[in-house]
């Protein structure tokens, strides 16, 4: 999963329970296939839900 406008990734990080256990955990972007206008042309990309309301509220 990377967003195709920002750039964003997979953040790493551990769980940590209460006895301070570290266990791996990934955190995924919300990324949906969007279809956006790109030069006049109709492109799917990969978008997380940050870009799409950017791209949604800025005029065309």
């Amino acid at each position: 999963m990377k967003c195709d406008y920002c750039g964003k990734t997979p953040q790493y990080g551990h769980n940590v329970s209460h006895s301070h256990r570290l266990t791996n955990k990934r955190s995924q972007p919300n990324c949906h296939p969007v279809r956006v206008l790109l030069d006049g042309k109709s492109t799917r990309l990969s978008l997380c839900t940050r870009c799409i309301r950017t791209l949604a509220r800025t005029p065309a």
